[in-house]
This record gives structure tokens, sequence and C-alpha cells, in this order.
């Protein structure tokens, strides 16, 4: 484990890196492909403004490959002394490995800290160089005496790779919009069944009542002040769960600075004075609804500024879809349908790695029953 050399030129083959500052982001950026959270900017952002690091327990060892000097494959990795902002859940693997004596952290974790985005993990110019990549990784962890090693919500097509190097799938569910080539918001409220058409109906009128002004904004657009008052709101998010933020202002400033293209921030004002704001990632194809927080306890404004403006904006941007992140059964009845996620996961041990993969396939089996019922529950019309 070495930090990246002062000549990147000079490198070649696998290296782990303790940052992201010494390589080129046009380099990482060319892999990474155009989603906001991947982008060498936003992993280095939460380097650079401590939230990961230091003493958070996600210290950054991004795994590299490198061909004279070029950057070829590559993958966002942490060494992880909890299990906290991941977004599956292993504490009940954590807690057996305590039961019987035996230290689950540290750990391997190739994923986005804090974000359930679904998206690339073995970033490559090519599939071998993405396969030499995996096959190094899961060298590196078996040498490393880490107890084992989970990459979170890869893309579809990473996960039969993931499968046949010898890693534990496991199944989750996430509620994604899609754009049906809807010309505006009422032409997708006429899929909807005729009960779901009138709840969103009330709702959004509810929330009309408050009588709030709505403003969207990008990185460019925002203002300092803007930025304060949004962390306020999601630090109150947090206080209201008994929690504490994972990401500072200084996060959201410099991504705004370094990724202005990439955020967006939805402010909701009465005579001027804001009272509520909701934060977004955005790329070419999908809105990423990511936090959101208000100052005044106002009936129905997360959802309209959570779901039914992002909907909207993805409509009048011709958006693909729009992801409204981890967990909420209550996204079903606002037009967002059930997606399948996937995790990998390796463990030293044999006897938990045989342990997890009985659970697994039991888990499999309550997730197949879920989406059946969530199938059965979809908001929109016969045919």
């Amino acid at each position: 484990m070495s930090d990246l050399p002062p000549a990147p030129h000079a490198l070649d083959g696998f290296h782990l890196l303790d940052g992201l500052a010494g390589v080129p982001a046009a380099a990482w950026d060319a892999l990474a492909g155009g989603q906001p959270c991947l982008a060498h900017a936003y992993l280095h952002a939460l380097e650079a403004t401590g939230c990961v690091g230091g003493q958070t327990g996600w210290l950054p060892r991004h795994a590299t490959l490198w061909r004279a000097g070029e950057l070829v494959a590559a993958m966002p990795l942490y060494e992880k002394h909890h299990s906290w902002g991941e977004y599956v859940f292993d504490w009940a693997w954590a807690e057996a490995y305590a039961r019987h004596g035996l230290a689950y952290y540290p750990k391997w974790l190739a994923a986005l800290p804090f974000t359930p985005i679904p998206g690339p993990r073995l970033l490559g110019r090519s599939p071998a160089d993405r396969r030499a990549l995996l096959a190094a990784v899961l060298a590196m962890a078996a040498d490393s005496g880490h107890s084992s090693f989970h990459l979170l919500f890869p893309e579809p097509d990473e996960a039969p790779w993931l499968e046949e190097a010898g890693l534990l799938l496991r199944r989750g569910v996430q509620f994604h919009w899609r754009n049906a080539g809807y010309r505006d918001f009422d032409d997708f409220l006429a899929r909807l069944n005729h009960d779901k058409r009138k709840k969103i109906r009330q709702e959004r009128r509810r929330a009309a009542a408050h009588g709030l002004t709505l403003r969207w904004l990008d990185g460019r657009s925002a203002q300092a002040a803007d930025w304060a008052f949004f962390h306020h709101c999601y630090a109150l998010t947090y206080a209201l769960h008994r929690s504490t933020p994972y990401l500072n202002e200084d996060f959201f400033t410099t991504l705004a600075r370094t990724l202005p293209d990439g955020v967006r921030l939805l402010l909701a004002e009465r005579d001027g004075d804001p009272v509520a704001a909701a934060f977004f990632l955005c790329d070419h194809d999908a809105l990423y609804g990511r936090y959101w927080g208000a100052t005044e306890a106002l009936p129905f404004l997360h959802f309209e500024l959570c779901y039914y403006q992002a909907i909207e904006y993805c409509i009048a941007h011709g958006l693909a879809r729009f992801e409204g992140g981890a967990q909420g059964e209550h996204k079903l009845a606002r037009g967002l349908e059930p997606v399948v996620t996937v995790s990998a996961h390796w463990l030293r041990d044999a006897r938990f790695a045989d342990a997890v993969a009985r659970f697994l396939a039991r888990e499999r089996g309550g997730i197949d029953a879920y989406l059946d019922e969530l199938e059965e529950r979809l908001p929109f019309r016969a045919g």
C-alpha cells in the first residue's frame, strides 16, 4: 500500500493509492464515464474536505492498474473500519464475527461513500483490463489479512464477472422513475390508476397551498448563502433522526465549484426567504435524489420537492430516469418502480463464507417474494 509517486508516468502494474490528488482527473474520468458520483471531482472533494480519510473510518485505497504510466483500469476502494454509510447492511455479519472472537473490521469496500447510486465499479479501457483489475484486487484482499471484500451497487454486466471470480451476490431493491416520453406531468399522471392520480393531485395542491416559490439552481448559479442554507437543512434532517451528517458544507461548495454541471439545488422560498431545499446529482441521462431538509414542518413539501419536482425536471429536460435513492416503499405510490440492485461479497473465513452463502440464498427468496408483491401494487393503469 503506497501513496501515489510524484511521477505517475513512471507507474506500471497494480497500485493502491491513498487518494486521488495525484491522479490526473482526465485519466480517471475517461474510465469512469459521465456519472457524477464516479467523477474524479466528486471523489476527490470527499477527500479534500475530510468527509473520508483521517478518523472517519473511510480510508481511501483506490485500486489502479497502470501500463507504461497510463491509467488503464481503476476502482474506488476504501479500507473500512465500520459499516456506516454503505446502504447494504452487514452489521449482523460483523456481530457474528464478534461473538466468535474474530475481527470483522477492517474490511475492503469498493463503493461510493454515502451514495447508493448503482453504476460501474470496475472502470477500465477494455474488458480485459477490468478483469485484470478485479483479479489483482481479490489477490490483494486475500494477502492483506482483512476479513472481507465487498463491492456495492455494480452495473448489471459486472455481476457475472464478480460471481465467476468467486464472490457471493446479494440482491436488493430500489425505486426508480422511468421516462416513457411524457409530454408533461399531466401526461405522466394519465398513466396512473385513478386512486393514485387523485392522491398525487391532492398532495400537490396541499404543497402549493404553502405559497412557496421554487427555484432550480446548479453549481454555477447557486451562491454561498444557498449552500449554507441547504447544509443547515441537511443537518436538521439528520438531527431529526438522531444521527450525524456525513458531509460538511465545504464538500457541497467544493463540489459546486469543481463539478458545477453535475449538481442541482432546489430551493423553496417564502417572500425571498428559503424554508426548504433538496440536493440532486445530474448527468445527461438521469437525476439522482440525494438529500433534503426544511426549517418548517410543512405537510407534503417533502413529496413535492423530492419526487414531483424531480419528475417534472426529468420530463422537461428529457432525462431517462429519476433515481429516488435507497429504500422507501412510499415511492411506489408516486410512480417509481422497483429495480433490483446487486452487491458482491468475499469473506476470508470459509466457515463464515458458507454461513453467509446460506443466508443469502434464504434472503434471495424473500427478495423475490417482495418483488412479486411490489409488482402487484404498481400504480399504473392496466394496459
